[in-house]
């Protein structure tokens, strides 16, 4: 179990590089980031796959039809979808929806198991899931604030249910992802992180394609497909490529080997705690007393979740 914790601790802290991304490279569409994001994974994975060759070589047809799913679902749609729905709703609304992915992912794979020894009775999850879905709307409920008012009640309504899909995407991603390595022991986390790399590269390859396309056809100013400063693009593509997805998918797939679905779910909060660390270190401001009342709330909430199911 301590293992496990720390590997989806630091599959957390290399998430929240990803918010960062979007403040950093704030004159690029969410798309284009997106996209960038997965050829830079898949690039990054050519590199171990080349040293992992025969354990990849051994992966059956079905493991490569379940990585490319995982890929579609959890990587391409799942950012496609959140950066559609930050730009016609603003960046508050799908991020106070899609900061309740720990709860919804714990109460599912409780819900519906992949095997009798993931289940924990529920009288036993509560508290903590109560505690972190508190903390994670005094976090996030504070940025609501922030929204610019000057949006149609259409362009709301859309992407709100557009951030619906994420959620609903990020849900399906790390239930089925756990389930198929715990169905798989033989699988390396290290041979999974680079095979769902390898499935990634062509969906993004395409999708960045389809949108040089839907840019030259139409009125946008952006300059495909490097954009207006190419070098910081392709480097912080590249840094995200690997550190937040080849590298955390892997801690997240050695998480997902060691504990019960329903606590990684509840371990997702540490995204959104390094988000937080990251974003007001980078603005260079404290946070306010809601936030940091929201924050203890989910570390007090993560703690209880591990001691009920080091109890149960």
């Amino acid at each position: 179990m301590l293992i496990g914790f720390l590997c989806a601790l630091g599959a957390g802290l290399m998430w929240g590089l990803v918010f960062v991304a979007p403040l950093m490279l704030w004159d690029y569409p969410g798309l284009v980031l997106s996209f960038g994001r997965y050829i830079g994974f898949g690039l990054i994975a050519l590199v171990p796959a080349l040293f992992d060759r025969e354990r990849l070589a051994a992966l059956s047809k079905a493991d490569w039809m379940a990585a490319l799913r995982l890929a579609l679902v959890g990587n391409i749609l799942y950012y496609a979808a959140l950066a559609t729905a930050i730009q016609l709703a603003d960046a508050p609304l799908p991020a106070m929806l899609i900061g309740t992915l720990p709860v919804v992912i714990a109460v599912c794979s409780n819900w519906s198991p992949g095997h009798p020894s993931e289940t924990i009775a529920w009288h036993r999850l509560a508290p903590s899931l109560i505690i972190i879905f508190i903390g994670l709307m005094l976090v996030n409920i504070s940025e609501l604030e922030h929204l610019d008012g000057k949006r149609p009640l259409a362009d709301y309504v859309i992407g709100c249910v557009i951030a619906l899909g994420a959620v609903a995407a990020w849900t399906w991603y790390p239930i089925m992802n756990a389930r198929h390595l715990k169905r798989n022991t033989h699988i390396r986390s290290s041979t999974w992180a680079t095979a769902q790399g390898l499935a990634t590269l062509p969906l993004a390859l395409a999708g960045f394609a389809v949108y040089g396309i839907y840019v030259h056809a139409g009125d946008s100013t952006y300059a495909f497909p490097l954009g207006p400063r190419p070098l910081p693009f392709i480097g912080l593509m590249l840094t995200l490529g690997l550190c937040a997805s080849w590298l955390g998918t892997l801690l997240w797939n050695r998480a997902s080997q060691k504990l019960p679905t329903s606590l990684t779910g509840q371990l997702i909060v540490f995204e959104t705690l390094s988000a937080l660390l990251y974003a007001f270190v980078l603005r260079g401001q404290a946070p306010a007393s809601q936030v940091v009342a929201g924050i203890v709330m989910l570390c007090v909430g993560v703690v209880l979740g591990i001691r009920a199911f080091r109890n149960a």
